[in-house]
């Protein structure tokens, strides 16, 4: 077991060096109080950039993305001007994609996450350009082919037509390939001090009634790549565990749980327990023991703390601030938003 806690860790480590520049787009149709276009720039799970059609420009969001656009004014302007672009592109394709399906009415989503992944070791580069329409993978372009792939017969018709659009697909190729590599590496090259840092979280045992699991919460930490597990009598212990997903918090960092179920040990056990942080880069683990008395409860304490309240109230004030997340990252543990090679 020790070996392959030592793998996955080696694993964690060597995904270190591969950066990413993602663009989330989305358009809406008959969501009340949602602007009707939105877009986000994202650097290695951080968001850069912003735009929406009530706001109609281009905004930064990082400090260090301000001092990248104080040196180089025309690159916000050439981002106002793609936003206002899609905005009026994204606008036509939801409203012809209405009327092919004979949809006259409801809320509609037509979203697009397209970028590229840059290995700073190896300088292996990947693109990706894929659309969603209400949830479900659409279309998306194989960049070794030069064409694109329909998952649903709804998307046939949209393939055959963008197939024929040699110059259209041409462009891609050298945006994908070499253009947004090379913004890539300046951003990352401006956000190093920020995007390489490292943020140990905060870690506390949290327990919704005396017969649920205890929760073992981090919170705050920073890079993503991270992992959880709890121990019994030192060794990592699988049996009766939940993991949860590492999730983001409004102000960049991360979060992420792990469940114990206890039902089937003796209160005498418990010290046997404790729960382990790891961060990728960081020596030292943070090791927190199992100890009814530390347990944050929402029955007996004032804390009224509970895993579903973190993670909601968490989750909700990041679509506040970046108004785009929850909206766009559908099916991402699943199928969709895979690079392409």
């Amino acid at each position: 077991m020790r070996t392959l806690f030592v793998l996955l860790l080696f694993c964690h480590f060597a995904s270190a060096v591969k950066h990413s520049l993602k663009y989330f787009l989305t358009a809406t149709s008959g969501l009340p109080n949602f602007p009707e276009f939105v877009g986000a720039a994202v650097v290695n799970d951080v968001q850069l950039g912003y735009c929406d059609s009530n706001i109609k420009t281009a905004e930064p969001k990082q400090d260090w993305m301000r001092k990248f656009i104080q040196d180089d004014p025309q690159h916000l302007e050439w981002y106002a001007l793609k936003c206002l672009g899609n905005q009026q592109v994204f606008r036509a394709n939801i409203e012809g994609l209405k009327q092919r399906l004979n949809q006259t009415g409801g809320v509609h989503i037509l979203q697009r996450m397209n970028g590229c992944e840059w290995d700073d070791e190896t300088g292996e580069v990947q693109g990706f350009n894929q659309y969603g329409y209400d949830g479900e993978d659409f279309i998306s372009l194989d960049l070794q082919t030069l064409t694109w792939i329909a998952p649903k017969p709804q998307a046939f018709i949209t393939k055959l037509r963008w197939d024929t659009e040699k110059s259209r697909l041409d462009y891609n190729k050298n945006y994908y390939i070499y253009k947004c590599p090379d913004w890539l590496k300046k951003y990352v090259h401006y956000g190093k001090s920020f995007l390489q840092r490292r943020e140990l979280p905060s870690v506390s045992l949290l327990q919704k009634t005396p017969s649920s699991p205890v929760t073992c919460h981090a919170t705050g930490f920073y890079p993503d790549r991270a992992m959880m597990f709890w121990r019994k009598d030192g060794e990592e212990f699988h049996e009766d565990v939940e993991h949860g997903e590492i999730l983001p918090n409004h102000d960049g960092t991360f979060q992420m749980s792990v469940d114990l179920n206890l039902s089937s040990v003796t209160p005498e056990d418990w010290r046997r327990f404790d729960c382990v942080f790891h961060l990728s880069g960081v020596e030292d683990d943070i090791v927190t023991r199992l100890d009814k008395a530390e347990i944050r409860t929402n029955w007996g304490s004032t804390s009224g703390f509970t895993p579903g309240s973190v993670v909601g109230v968490t989750v909700g004030l990041l679509l506040l601030s970046a108004g785009i997340t929850g909206l766009l990252m559908w099916r991402r543990n699943n199928n969709g938003f895979h690079p392409a090679n």
